[in-house]
């Protein structure tokens, strides 16, 4: 834990207790007491009056009437913040514990509010699995990124295979409840897309290799996800401009190639039954390339969505014939 987290965390103990012991606090900081003797005097450099008590029995506690100032947000700007960090939490990310602070510190009018919109407030969509990055991981990522250094971290990879990496981060990208790192891969000499989750911990190296004139992070993080290696390559000309298909198909999804008023779409797929599917509800014609087995399940589809047609016109004509009573 860096010790500003540390710092933190060892105030928010503070506050939920009138006092508590050195060896206790330490055991819920993971530190060893002569630590946490620093970290007090760290509050007490930033003005937290954090007192002493002396003798068996004794610890530390804020100064008796003590309260830390509240957080001076408008009624709009604590709506934002709480609405995000529901969101957040909605979709995966571990924002209970940043809501609860932030309801601490609010006026009471304000919290008030705030707690029924929590209470009240749901969603059309399901929650999303999401795979948040460690905090102090991704913060030293960015900043390598912001100042053009080198990283190395030990890495996981999808099959739970972990190697060193030493890495020149070029930003981050968010898609979809997960955070990729596009950044140069020294030892492999070619640009990468990593998930920020599996990084260890992060150690700031030297000057970066700079990225590629031209270079966009979230359009190659979108070309990288499209290439994900599932079973099935799939190509299909689509009739219609890129410009059009592009509405239809994202770049995280697929890869479009303009062929005059036409459009070559390459993806990857595991299921050939769903690619039907997408390219039935595109709304536009299209023509299979590759693979067969994906023509087959095209036609498979139509003839499921003919016969449904015929079903439900057979139903329409019976239901008029019918002698009224």
């Amino acid at each position: 834990m860096a010790k500003t987290d540390r710092v933190l965390e060892l105030l928010e103990a503070l506050q939920d207790r009138p006092s508590a012991s050195g060896p206790e606090l330490a055991a819920r900081l993971r530190v060893d007491v002569r630590t946490l003797r620093r970290d007090v005097v760290s509050l007490r450099d930033l003005g937290i009056p954090v007192e002493a008590e002396r003798g068996r029995g004794g610890g530390y506690r804020l100064r008796p009437g003590y309260r830390m100032p509240p957080l001076m947000l408008t009624t709009a700007e604590a709506t934002t913040v709480a609405l995000g960090l529901i969101g957040a939490r909605h979709d995966g990310l571990d924002a209970g514990s940043a809501l609860a602070k932030i309801r601490r510190v609010l006026p009471g009018g304000v919290r008030a509010q705030v707690e029924a919109l929590e209470q009240t407030l749901a969603f059309t969509r399901p929650g999303r699995a999401a795979a948040p990055p460690g905090g102090e991981s991704v913060l030293a990522l960015a900043d390598a990124a912001r100042r053009g250094r080198r990283v190395r971290a030990r890495y996981t990879a999808s099959d739970g295979a972990e190697s060193e990496r030493e890495l020149s981060p070029y930003g981050l990208v968010a898609h979809a409840g997960r955070w990729y790192v596009p950044a140069h891969d020294h030892a492999r000499e070619t640009e990468r897309a990593l998930r920020a989750d599996r990084f260890g911990a992060v150690r700031l190296g030297g000057p970066g290799r700079p990225p590629p004139a031209g270079f966009d992070p979230v359009a190659f993080v979108s070309r990288t996800l499209a290439r994900v290696p599932w079973a099935h390559a799939v190509e299909v000309v689509l009739h219609e401009p890129a410009e059009r298909a592009r509405e239809r198909f994202p770049p995280t999804l697929a890869e479009l190639e303009p062929a005059g008023e036409h459009t070559v779409l390459h993806m990857r797929a595991e299921s050939l039954d769903w690619v039907a599917g997408l390219l039935a509800g595109a709304g536009c014609g299209f023509e299979v390339r590759a693979p067969d087995g994906l023509r087959a399940s095209v036609r498979a589809l139509a003839e499921r969505l003919q016969a449904g047609a015929g079903n439900a016109s057979r139903k329409r004509s019976a239901s008029a014939a019918s002698p009224s009573t």
